[in-house]
């Protein structure tokens, strides 16, 4: 039987909680902001990580750019600092992307209400046209 979680995905959630310790009070930047990392994926070989993160409060691309952009530029600084507090042979190289599942789940939970209000009104219309 295969192993459930394996060592990339290990190596991924232990990434994803230092890192968000390591954000939260090494980070200085303020194009970052509130961040969050919402997932971390390491390649089979642990030499490649990609950071998934979102941003409380920044709903403008140009932000959430900037913002990413300052994260990969910090790259090298909290790579150093996972470093030292992870005991891996190798550090994988980090790269960020914004997570945009976050905004697409609230966006089509927006259609969902909005299509069962429609809905809603519609069986209230046609039971009032029976009634007549």
């Amino acid at each position: 039987m295969a192993r459930e979680f394996g060592r990339p995905q290990r190596v991924g959630e232990q990434i994803q909680r230092e890192l968000a310790m390591l954000m939260q009070r090494e980070l200085k930047d303020p194009r970052v902001g509130m961040a969050t990392v919402s997932a971390v994926e390491v390649s089979r070989d642990l030499a490649y990580a990609t950071v998934f993160v979102t941003f409380l409060g920044k709903d403008d691309p140009k932000e959430i750019k900037a913002a990413v952009d300052a994260l990969q530029h910090a790259s090298g600084f909290l790579r150093s600092q996972l470093g030292k507090i992870i005991r891996m042979r190798l550090t994988p190289h980090l790269t960020f992307k914004y997570d945009e599942s976050l905004v697409r789940g609230r966006e089509l939970s927006t259609l969902i209400e909005q299509a069962r209000a429609r809905d809603s009104d519609e069986i209230d219309h046609s039971d009032d046209n029976l009634k007549d």
